[in-house]
């Protein structure tokens, strides 16, 4: 059995959405990819699916580190998409490889995600 690594990661909604309302684009663009932005500017309360896409990212960045990642990941060189049934799904880009799974919920206060990473062969 392959060894997996796990983060995870849990944001106050508010938090995010004030970093969006203070910082703008400055704050959308480094963290978040152009299709992420249009995904969550989609839905009633974008806040909250930005905070979840947030987490999803901070706990894989954690799983990444757990596995021995040392150099600076970028925020958009993880990219969280969305199947056409909804589940999110990982796309990493760059000298990133290996699969990610995650798991995002969220409260009408908080956003919660798990990550799971497994390294390439």
């Amino acid at each position: 059995m392959p060894e997996i690594f796990i983060g995870t990661d849990l944001e106050e909604i508010s938090r995010i959405r004030l970093s969006i309302t203070k910082n703008g684009d400055r704050f959308l663009n480094r963290i978040y990819t152009k299709k992420e932005q249009k995904y969550c500017h989609s839905k009633s309360d974008p806040a909250m699916h930005f905070a979840g896409r947030f987490c999803a990212k901070e706990a894989i960045i954690k799983a990444l580190k757990s596995y021995g990642v040392i150099d600076p990941i970028s925020w958009t060189s993880i990219e969280i998409d969305s199947t056409d049934s909804g589940i999110p799904h990982v796309n990493l880009y760059g000298k990133l490889g290996g699969n990610c799974r995650i798991s995002i919920s969220h409260t009408r206060t908080h956003a919660l995600a798990f990550a799971l990473y497994l390294p390439k062969p």
